[in-house]
């Protein structure tokens, strides 16, 4: 089972970045304890900052991955264009987000993500992630 995970805008600052919301741990190290943890799922990672590199990852494996964990970040609630590329493929995605964004901002309770996802998985931490793995396990 192939698996890609993709963080958009400022999700490279985990660990850094507001600890309180989003915890003390780099994705990357976060990232580690996944390999390590489920040594049977071939798991990628992509991270930008830059929407048109998200689409285009998207549309890179979004035909040949058995899933997709998408946090798009800020770009949920602004990007009909990762929207849409999330709609234009066959393999499933799920959203994500370590914060529960509905406890925040009322621009966060949008998502033009959700309405071709699979699934939204929001405000377990980074354990979102694992959540998100485990549902295309059990599938």
């Amino acid at each position: 089972m192939k698996i890609m995970i993709i963080n958009g805008p400022n999700l490279n600052l985990l660990g850094k970045r507001q600890p309180d919301v989003y915890g003390h741990t780099s994705f990357e190290d976060y990232f580690a304890s996944l390999q390590m943890k489920y040594k049977e799922v071939q798991l990628a990672y992509f991270q930008s900052n830059i929407e048109g590199e998200i689409i285009d990852k998207i549309q890179e494996v979004g035909f040949s991955y058995d899933g997709i964990i998408l946090n798009a970040a800020a770009y949920t609630h602004t990007s009909v264009g990762i929207g849409d590329a999330v709609k234009a493929i066959t393999t499933p995605v799920v959203e994500v987000h370590i914060s529960n964004t509905f406890a925040r901002e009322d621009f966060r309770h949008v998502s033009y993500i959700s309405p071709g996802a699979r699934g939204v998985i929001l405000g377990f931490g980074l354990s979102s992630y694992d959540l998100a793995i485990r549902s295309f396990i059990v599938e």
